[in-house]
This record gives structure tokens, C-alpha cells and sequence, in this order.
């Protein structure tokens, strides 16, 4: 993975994003299903650590909360037949928050659909915002508690809770039931009738349905560990915010929230992932022995992650500077820390 350039890259990524199967990624891209899946993986972590500073302080008014159901492995009811199930098998949900105005998924939690996830989602999104919301979910109870533990009063909160029945013209087994209505309840605060609604949540889960292959359902393209399902979801969310333009808006989701001044390409993208890979792969600091340009002597070099460069010089002999890399340089390291913390 480490030998493809930034266009191949860019080529593996972007059919991920669009809905493509790993399987169909390898047969596009003559790359293996292991390249595909760590670069996946990769990504995704690049895309989660990018976004987690990136979206902060945001300026939304309205706020819409959803939770889509998806699988790992295998469904729960299968878990215990499942041959070598790992721990994570089975069900799980992807908690999201979008901005009703610029769509902009603010927060997303993958795990239970319990109130330990509500918490940390919900607090996760109250992080995020810079003002008062009107912020709005269904009727699942576990939000009430949440909301009310991250924002207190500082929120205008309601549930929009529907109405189900039966339509017996539907095929039983694979049609949702049919909406018979739903009840807007105001909890906290003073919400606006016309704005509860969930309805730009519920938009922004068929994308997900259309833009993960492993989301869709009955086929076997499902994901088989968890680290994955995580990884195409952080990979999603940005390439939803930051690269695929908005129908309506026409700008990218962060462009609207004024996250970014910039159309993201995929290319940009793998900008982002190479900067990450470097910040977390590379060595904090390298020694290089380096001989003098003119005149005799040697010099040692330290090379700093960041790309700064410090210089020791006054060695006589290659030996005598790798001698004192190996002796030395941890007494300067300490001395150079302790200088910098001084100053």
C-alpha cells in the first residue's frame, strides 16, 4: 500500500465512496482485496482524526439526530450459529447528526442503539456547535436522557414520533410498514412546529445505503470486521462533506457551513492521508551524518517530523560523529527539549 502513488490512491478511493464493493474495486483497479481494504482502513482513520478538529465551532441553527442500522459478520439472531464470530458480530447502529441548512453530517457514533451510545454521541455533537440549536430527533428514549445530560437548557429539543400500521398490499418481509402519521412533542425549550422534523436525517441515511456497498441490503458484501465498518463510514462522511457536491446547495456540505473556502477533489484527499501517515508513521526525529561541502570535517544532522533541521558540527572523522549519535545524542535530545520548554 505504501508504494501507490497518490493517483492510484485516488482511483481505489473514489469507487469506495461511490458505492463499489472492495471486490469490484480490485477488478477495476488491478490492485489486490488486501491493498484495497488497507487503504480503506488508512483512510479512514485519516478521515476521522481530519474531521474531529476540522468540525468545531460550527455555526448550525438546526440540527436533525437518526440512527441507521447495518451488520458485522453476521446479523444478531445468526451470531451464535456464525462459524469464528469475533466479539463485534452482529448488530450495530451509526448515530448521525446533520445540519438541516447546510447538510453538513456534524457527528456520527458507530455502536449500540443503547443509552451509553446516545450519551456519547450527543455529548459528541454538543462539542460541536458554536451556538443554541433547535435539534431534533424520533421518538427513541434514550435521547431524552442524552439531550438533557450534554445541553441541559441550552437547546430547543423535540421528538418527532411516528405512526406506524401494517399495509397489506406491501411484500411483508422486505417493505417498512406504512406510516400512519407522526406527533411532534416538544421537550426542552422553545422549538419551532414548522422545523421538527427528521426528515434531511432519513435523506442522509439512504446516502449512506447508496454510498457504502456494506450498508446494502440483502447481499453478502456486508462488512466482516468492525475496524472496516468504522472506516467506511469516516471515509464517507468525508468525502460527503468535502468532495461530492450538494444538489441543492451546490457547494460542498462543509463549503455551505464554512468549514472549508474549497471544492476537495480525491486527489486533496490523499493529501490529507499522506500528511496523516506522516504525522503518525514517521520517526519524531532522524540522525544523518553529513561531510562537509568544502573543507574537512563532518556533521550530524537531526531531522525533525515537522521538517525543521538541527546541525551539530565540529567532527573530525565519520567515526567520531557516529560515535556520538550513539553516545551522545539522547544527552542533546533532553537538552533541547528542556531548552525549548524554557523558552
Amino acid at each position: 500500500m505504501n508504494k501507490l502513488d497518490r493517483k492510484t490512491r485516488a482511483q481505489i478511493l473514489h469507487p469506495l465512496c461511490e458505492g463499489r464493493s472492495i471486490r469490484a474495486v480490485t477488478r477495476l483497479t488491478g490492485c489486490s482485496k488486501n491493498t484495497v481494504a488497507k487503504l480503506l482502513v488508512e483512510a479512514g482513520h485519516a478521515c476521522a482524526a481530519y474531521q474531529d478538529k476540522a468540525l468545531r465551532n460550527l455555526p448550525c441553527r438546526r440540527v436533525q439526530m437518526d440512527e441507521i442500522w447495518s451488520f458485522v459478520y453476521a446479523k444478531a439472531a445468526n451470531v451464535e450459529k456464525a462459524k469464528a464470530a469475533p466479539e463485534a458480530a452482529g448488530d450495530v447502529w451509526t448515530w448521525t447528526a446533520i445540519c438541516a441548512d447546510t447538510k453538513l453530517i456534524v457527528s456520527w457514533l458507530l455502536g449500540a442503539r443503547d443509552q451509553d451510545a446516545a450519551l456519547t454521541f450527543v455529548h459528541d455533537l454538543e462539542s460541536r456547535l458554536a451556538n443554541r440549536v433547535q435539534l431534533t430527533s424520533d421518538g427513541h428514549r434514550p435521547y431524552l436522557c442524552a439531550v438533557e445530560a450534554a445541553f441541559a437548557d441550552q437547546v430547543d429539543y423535540a421528538m418527532l414520533i411516528k405512526i406506524y400500521g401494517s399495509d397489506p398490499q406491501a411484500e411483508v418481509r422486505y417493505s417498512p410498514a406504512k406510516c400512519l402519521g407522526a406527533d411532534k412533542k416538544p421537550k426542552i425549550g422553545n422549538s419551532d412546529p414548522k422545523h421538527i422534523s427528521t426528515s434531511y436525517a432519513e435523506r442522509s441515511n439512504l446516502t449512506m445505503r447508496m454510498h457504502m456497498r456494506r450498508f446494502t441490503r440483502l447481499t453478502n458484501a456486508f462488512s466482516k470486521k468492525v475496524e472496516n465498518h468504522a472506516a467506511a463510514i469516516a471515509l464517507h462522511t468525508m468525502y460527503y462533506n468535502f468532495v461530492r457536491i450538494h444538489q441543492t446547495l451546490k457547494v460542498t456540505p462543509a463549503m455551505a457551513a464554512g468549514v472549508t473556502d474549497k471544492l476537495w477533489e480525491m486527489e486533496d484527499l490523499v493529501v490529507m492521508l499522506e500528511q496523516w501517515e506522516l504525522a503518525n508513521f514517521k520517526p519524531e526525529y532522524q540522525f544523518v551524518v553529513r561531510q562537509y561541502a568544502i573543507g574537512k570535517g563532518h556533521s550530524v544532522s537531526v531531522l525533525w517530523r515537522g521538517g525543521e533541521v538541527d546541525s551539530i558540527f565540529g567532527f573530525h572523522s565519520e567515526h567520531e560523529a557516529l560515535e556520538w549519535v550513539r553516545d551522545k545524542s539522547q544527552d542533546w535530545l533532553l537538552e533541547n527539549r528542556n531548552r525549548k520548554a524554557a523558552n
